[in-house]
């Protein structure tokens, strides 16, 4: 005799294989869509070789059109044509797992624009085109097993490697782009778009979210706050910060309240209680950040006053400049030498890891056992490690995969970071049809088992190999 339980988690499975189909169906829609757009890019081109003297004209009006059609803004579908384009003459691989809906409308964006680097190495001669199918390959198989956020990370990296010193040319050329623009937004807002390098764009949003998160926890009448304390795919909540992390400190930052950003000062007793979102007071900081330091020598210069959390990987023959190898922003993509080099000068916190043949970290130097475990287990993580979570490692906790209630031992291979909110899915409070389980292999891949009976792997990031 089948129970309602029983039922209820038939129809769960019904409904999810129902989901996945319907997207598999939306990508290959997506596929036949971007398709369309490659052919008309082709009549483009055809009435613009027929009258080049018009080629501009006969382009932004196809483009103008097209965004009328769809709706869209014109840098969107800008945007779209050029990845169609590129689709359609340089990754029949990525093109035909499209078309089977194996991957998505957002990896194909992100394994379009991440193979640019590869394809201006194949053009200038500096790779074959041998590359670029390799490059396909291993593209199309990180995006069946991840989110289009992580496959950006992964081919970000690999296309570092494939194409060579291009990545650090590429970063010098770029590098002359950063700027500053600002434009109105409406009802009395502006946007301010900064374009910096992106390990100090990183170390900034870092630096931001530690001191808002110190103003949130100063205050007196706190209540637990809903919103996200970060933006992206994978937004991060309050309750996702470690036990152990150094903004779960008391103590305010700014302990004498001269700042408007800290509600909690004597001077500002009348000031009601603070409502602000983490993202509202992040920007109060950086108003408050520039508009009230002045810079001058004995503050250093930025890379000096670094105190947002980076995670950097550099081969030390790079280190040692006996090479310019790119370097690897963790969790970002390649980086210049020379700022790696710089950053190293700057830092005493550096530690040294060792990689297998396949970029997997074995072993990382240490003085006590217990830190050495913590240590290799920050550099093999790297984020959360539930499928398609990106939540770093110093906003994570350590836990057991087999549950060291049970059994469980406290070495490598049954460790793992997982954030709050995906660490409590295998908690065992939760009842049976709704926790997950995990089992975490020898080379440090796990893999979770859903309450629908699917098993999702997530397998520890690889590193740059420098060879």
């Amino acid at each position: 005799m089948t129970s309602a339980s029983d039922n209820g988690l038939e129809q769960r499975r019904e409904l999810l294989d129902s989901w996945v189909e319907k997207r598999r169906q939306i990508a290959c829609l997506e596929a036949e869509a971007a398709g369309l757009l490659a052919e008309r890019m082709q009549l483009g081109r055809a009435e613009s070789d027929e009258h080049p003297y018009h080629r501009d004209a006969i382009h932004r009006s196809m483009i103008a059109e097209y965004a009328a059609a769809g709706r869209l803004t014109q840098g969107s579908v800008e945007y779209a044509f050029t990845d169609a384009g590129f689709l359609d003459t340089s990754h029949p691989l990525v093109q035909q797992a499209f078309r089977d809906g194996r991957v998505t409308a957002a990896h194909v964006r992100e394994i379009v624009r991440a193979a640019g680097v590869m394809r201006e190495a194949v053009n200038n001669g500096r790779a074959d085109a041998d590359a670029l199918t390799l490059y396909d390959t291993v593209a199309v198989i990180v995006a069946e097993r991840e989110t289009a956020a992580r496959t950006r990370v992964h081919l970000r990296e690999l296309a570092a490697v494939l194409s060579g010193s291009t990545t650090t040319e590429r970063h010098a050329r770029a590098r002359a782009e950063r700027t500053v623009t600002l434009r109105p937004a409406g009802d009395g807002l502006a946007v301010l778009t900064i374009v910096l390098p992106e390990h100090l764009a990183t170390a900034i949003l870092d630096r931001l979210t530690q001191l808002a998160r110190a103003v949130i926890a100063g205050r007196r009448d706190h209540e637990p706050v809903l919103e996200p304390t970060d933006d992206g795919e994978n937004p991060i909540y309050p309750e996702d910060i470690a036990q152990d992390d150094p903004s779960r400190d008391d103590y305010a930052i700014f302990g004498d309240g001269t700042f408007t950003t800290d509600p909690t000062g004597p001077e500002v007793e009348h000031i009601p209680a603070d409502t602000r979102t983490i993202d509202q007071v992040r920007t109060d900081l950086l108003i408050d950040l520039l508009l009230a330091s002045d810079p001058s020598a004995a503050n250093g210069s930025g890379l000096d006053n670094i105190q947002g959390r980076i995670h950097v990987t550099v081969a030390a023959t790079t280190l040692a400049g006996c090479d310019s190898r790119s370097a690897q922003l963790d969790g970002h993509g390649p980086l210049h030498p020379d700022i790696a080099r710089d950053l190293a000068g700057r830092n005493g916190g550096w530690s040294r890891l060792f990689l297998d043949p396949t970029g997997l970290v074995v072993e990382t130097d240490s003085y006590t056992p217990t830190e050495a475990m913590r240590r290799f287990l920050r550099a093999r993580d790297q984020h959360c490690r539930f499928p398609g979570c990106r939540m770093p490692v110093h906003r994570c906790q350590i836990d057991h995969t087999f549950d060291h209630a049970k059994g469980g031992r406290t070495e490598i291979h049954n460790l793992g970071h997982l954030c709050a909110t995906h660490h409590v899915l295998k908690h065992p409070d939760i009842a049976d049809d709704h926790r997950w389980t995990a089992h975490q292999l020898p080379d440090g891949t796990i893999d979770w088992h859903s309450p629908l009976g699917r098993t999702y792997r997530d397998s520890p990031p690889r590193r740059v190999m420098f060879v």
